[in-house]
C-alpha cells in the first residue's frame, strides 16, 4: 500500500513492514528486514531521484561538479576491538561509502552522543584514533556536534559521521550499472571484522588472534579507477556481509549473479571460528572489503592493480553477472552443485558497526 500523502506526517503508517508493530534488532542487521524498512518506509516517504538510486551515498551535480555525500552512525559494542575502535571505524566507514560512489573524499563531520560517566581518557583515545584515520586518508574533519545523555540513557558512546567528496566527470558508479558479463572481484578475505567483534565481546579465545579488517578503501578505489573506465558498480560489504550486498545489487539491477564458493577467500582461523559459532562467512560483516564489478576486458588489469595495493594483495575474482535468474545470487558449491544465496531476514551479529 502506498502512502497517499507523503507530506502528512500525522497519518498512521500504512506500510506492511513485515507486519512488525515495533522496531526489532533485526531491522538494523543489514538483511531483508533492513531492506524492507528502508524501501517500504524511508525511500517511499523521502521519495526523490537521488535517493531512489539506493547507492552508498548521494551523487549530486552542482554547476557541473559531481559530488558524493553520505552519512552513517556507529553504535558498535565493544567500542575498542582488535584492529580498531569506534573512532577509526566511523572515519573509515564514511570514507569507504564515498569511495563506493567513485568519489575522492574531502571532508568529514563528526557528531558524538556520549553517555554521562564515560571516561574522558577513552574519549581522548577515540578522538586521536579518528584524527589518525583522517590523516591517513588525507581528509579533514571540519565540523561536528556533541550531545551528552543521562547515565543509563545511552550505551557509552555513539558516533555519526557524514562525508563529502568529488567525483571525476567520466566516473559513473552505480548499483544499476552492472551488466551481463561483468566480472566480480573482491579485495581479500571476508568475515574478519564480525568475528573479531564477537570474539572480543564474548571473550572467545581462538588459537590465533582474529583482527578486524577495518581500513580506508579510497586509495585502493582511486588506483582501480586509474586503470579502468569500465568499472560499473562497487559496494563495500559491511552489515549483512558479501551475501547481502550481492543480493542488493542483483535486485537493484535486475541481473543474476553467479559466484564460486572455492574462489571466495576466507582465512583458516576465521573459517574455523565461523564453524564453531555456527556462522556463514558470507553473511558476516566486513569493514575493509569492496566488491568491484568491471567489464571482462578490463578485469585482469583491475585485479592486478588491486593486488599491487596494500589493502588488495589478496584480491580474487569470485564470480560474474549473468542474465539468468534475474534478481538472484547463485553459488556454485565446493561439491559442484548450485544453491541460492538468499539475503538473511534478520542478522547473525548485532552491534557490529
Amino acid at each position: 500500500m502506498d502512502i497517499e500523502n507523503k507530506n502528512n506526517a500525522g497519518q498512521n503508517c500504512p506500510l506492511p513492514i513485515s507486519n512488525y508493530k515495533q522496531i526489532v534488532m533485526a531491522h538494523g542487521g543489514g538483511g531483508t528486514l533492513t531492506q524492507q524498512l528502508i524501501i517500504d518506509l524511508f525511500v517511499k516517504v523521502f521519495d526523490n531521484s537521488v535517493l531512489d538510486l539506493q547507492h552508498d551515498g548521494a551523487v549530486i551535480e552542482i554547476d557541473g561538479i559531481k559530488l558524493a555525500f553520505t552519512t552513517d552512525s556507529y553504535v558498535i559494542n565493544p567500542i575498542f576491538f582488535p584492529g580498531g575502535d569506534i573512532g577509526s571505524l566511523s572515519v573509515n566507514g564514511t570514507l569507504n561509502d564515498l569511495a563506493m560512489c567513485g568519489a575522492k573524499p574531502l571532508f568529514i563531520s563528526s557528531a558524538f552522543i556520549i553517555e554521562e560517566g564515560f571516561p574522558i581518557e577513552e574519549l581522548w583515545k577515540i578522538t586521536l584514533s579518528m584524527k589518525k584515520a583522517a590523516d591517513n586518508a588525507r581528509v579533514k574533519i571540519v565540523t561536528g556536534d556533541t550531545k551528552v545523555v543521562e547515565k543509563g540513557k545511552g550505551d557509552k558512546i555513539f558516533i555519526n559521521t557524514s562525508g563529502i567528496g568529488i567525483i571525476e566527470k567520466e566516473v559513473n558508479i552505480s548499483p544499476l550499472n552492472c551488466k551481463p558479463g561483468d566480472v566480480i572481484i573482491i579485495n581479500g578475505c571476508i568475515a574478519e571484522h564480525g568475528i573479531s567483534i564477537i570474539s572480543k565481546r564474548e571473550g572467545f579465545e581462538f588459537e590465533s588472534k582474529i583482527v578486524s579488517d577495518c581500513c580506508p578503501l579510497n586509495g585502493l578505489v582511486q588506483e582501480i579507477l586509474m586503470v579502468s573506465k569500465n568499472v560499473h558498480t562497487m559496494r563495500d560489504a559491511t552489515r549483512g556481509g558479501v551475501a547481502s550486498v550481492l543480493n542488493e545489487i542483483a535486485m537493484s539491477s535486475n541481473m543474476g549473479i553467479e559466484i564460486e564458493e572455492d574462489k571466495i577467500p576466507v582465512k583458516d582461523n576465521v573459517k574455523s571460528a565461523c564453524e564453531i559459532l555456527g556462522f556463514d562467512p558470507l553473511y558476516v560483516a566486513n569493514e575493509g572489503k569492496v566488491l568491484v564489478f568491471v567489464a571482462p576486458e578490463d578485469s585482469d588489469k583491475v585485479l592486478q592493480a588491486m593486488i599491487n595495493h596494500p589493502y588488495g594483495k589478496d584480491s580474487s575474482i569470485i564470480g560474474k553477472v549473468v542474465e539468468d535468474n534475474p534478481g538472484m545470487v547463485i553459488m556454485k558449491t565446493l561439491v559442484g552443485t548450485t544453491r541460492v544465496v538468499d539475503m538473511l531476514s534478520g542478522e547473525q551479529l548485532p552491534r557490529i558497526c
